[in-house]
């Protein structure tokens, strides 16, 4: 394989392009160019055009995975799953998020704390916020350090808040069953919601 002309992209900053002998093109990055010592009539082997295209694939990979975890975090499992979906290898997702870790792009105790802040300002309570870092993949271990950040005064205030909102100072039955119904399946638990129906001025019983 010969390069024919090798020459710095016009649209994006950092990319050269390799025109091969045979008309296609290989879109590289500086480092491929230096690391494979790349110039206008250089040949390469069938070796080093393979070892060449590997390169430019994992290059690839990385900026992908870099681009979207700037623009919403994820956890490993989620970063890894988009991987697969962009066709990398087990090895390869594995290795581009190591390598993601050691950039400080994914943080998965950091993104615990960002889903815990989020959910829990919606008004949702402690199992809700449990279903969420399940579902995204975050490590259990990290769930508690996470759910700490959430002192058990936001989750009064927050069910104070949505029952006022939703009952208007109503002390109708039904009225308390459905809005109480609508707590758990935010995710908080008994003992919560019937404190704070109290709070309300309902005469509540174990």
């Amino acid at each position: 394989m010969v390069i024919e002309e090798l020459k710095p992209s016009k649209h994006v900053e950092g990319r050269w392009l390799a025109v091969l002998e045979d008309g296609s093109i290989l879109r590289l990055g500086e480092g491929e160019v230096v690391d494979f010592a790349l110039y206008a009539g250089r040949e390469l082997s069938e070796e080093e055009a393979d070892r060449l295209r590997d390169s430019i694939r994992r290059n690839g990979l990385k900026a992908k995975a870099i681009e979207l975890l700037m623009r919403k975090p994820q956890s490993r499992k989620e970063l890894g799953r988009k991987l697969a979906e962009w066709e990398a290898s087990h090895e390869e997702a594995e290795a581009v998020c190591d390598r993601m870790e050691e950039l400080g792009y994914l943080n998965e105790a950091e993104y615990a704390g960002r889903i815990v802040r989020h959910f829990a300002a919606k008004g949702f309570g402690e199992r809700k916020l449990r279903d969420e870092l399940y579902r995204r993949g975050v490590p259990r271990e990290l769930w508690d350090e996470a759910l700490e950040q959430i002192e058990e005064e936001d989750n009064a205030c927050a069910i104070d808040a949505f029952l006022e909102k939703k009952l208007k100072g109503s002390h109708d039955p039904k009225d308390v069953k459905r809005a109480s119904d609508a707590l758990a399946r935010r995710g908080f638990r008994w003992p919560e919601i019937r404190d704070a129906l109290r709070r309300y001025g309902m005469e509540v019983y174990d």
